[in-house]
């Protein structure tokens, strides 16, 4: 269990998270969004301690992460997959954390085995790719079989191999009864491994709720129409319309129907007379509910572009 209680770090006149309070439980993979400058990495290194939080708390299992006795063995964390020293192989690497916190040595072979690393134990982490590199973090989290793991961004660098394996070993992980809390900008792919997500915007909390009720809540249903050119669609736009439903044409043959369910567009194309090609209920994205849940909170947007850059 991961808890946060009012959670607050300040930089000068700059708050980077402001009163934080969740908690993160066990048996999950919570997934951990925001945009860019919206506090995600400050806030798990106040997790473990690397920062130190202006106000709140931050409890590992109930305790601080600086009291732990052995915190290794009860929160990994992946916050800099460059982490690691370019000079020491991965074995080393590993050897070294594992020796410092009263790890058993079995433990390195083991946990490069789980990553994919075995065959490279013996290369220095700065030869590594990215990809490399980050399977080495998740690694070093690992190590200590915790009960916890915080992990920042690990999928960033891997082919479509190496993420599909994150997924599967996360919720493998997850499945076993531990604590995971991961961090992504890769919407579909959070879509895809979280059971939770916690959206943040501005240090502030945004959502915090299961993927289907974040994903619900943050968007507009749809649905897609499509029929011969005709003029029949014409008429089913112009009857939904007058029902007060938002209607849009992105192509002469197809609408898109905001606000009223997929049957009740079939039943008036059938009153009408109007004969369709295709009538189908738009899947919701996490892309699409992210956006709208962070559209006041984007620290870091583009400029407007002027008439010169537009090609005006």
């Amino acid at each position: 269990m991961l808890t946060l209680r009012g959670l607050t770090k300040r930089y000068g006149g700059k708050t980077v998270v402001d009163d934080l309070t969740l908690e993160v439980a066990p048996g999950k993979v919570t997934g951990f969004l925001g945009p860019n400058g919206a506090g995600k990495s400050t806030t798990m290194r106040m997790a473990v301690g690397l920062d130190r939080p202006t106000s709140g708390t931050a409890l590992v299992r109930g305790t601080p992460y600086a009291e732990l006795a052995h915190p290794l063995r009860v929160a990994g964390a992946l916050l800099d997959a460059r982490a690691a020293h370019p000079r020491r192989t991965a074995h080393q690497h590993l050897l070294a954390m594992a020796r410092s916190n009263g790890i058993p040595t079995r433990r390195v072979p083991e946990v490069l085995g789980a990553v994919g690393l075995s065959d490279v134990a013996g290369r220095r982490a700065g030869s590594f790719s990215l990809g490399m590199a980050q399977r080495l973090g998740i690694a070093a989290a690992l190590l200590g079989d915790p009960e916890v793991l915080l992990l920042d961004e690990p999928v960033n660098g891997l082919d479509p191999d190496g993420v599909l394996w994150v997924r599967t070993f996360l919720r493998s992980l997850a499945a076993e009864g531990r604590t995971v809390f991961l961090s992504s900008h890769l919407m579909s792919e959070m879509q895809l491994t979280a059971d939770r997500l916690v959206v943040i915007g501005r240090g502030r909390l945004l959502a915090d709720g299961p993927v289907t009720d974040v994903v619900a809540a943050g968007t507009r249903r749809s649905v897609r129409v499509r029929g011969p050119r005709n003029g029949g669609l014409a008429v089913l736009a112009d009857r939904l319309v007058r029902e007060g439903t938002e209607v849009a044409r992105p192509a002469p043959d197809e609408l898109s129907v905001t606000g009223v369910p997929l049957e009740r567009v079939g039943d008036l194309a059938h009153e009408e007379h109007v004969h369709l090609y295709e009538l189908r209920a738009e899947e919701a994205s996490l892309e699409e509910a992210y956006m709208r849940l962070t559209s006041r909170s984007v620290e870091y947007g583009q400029a407007p572009r002027t008439g010169a850059e537009a090609g005006v």
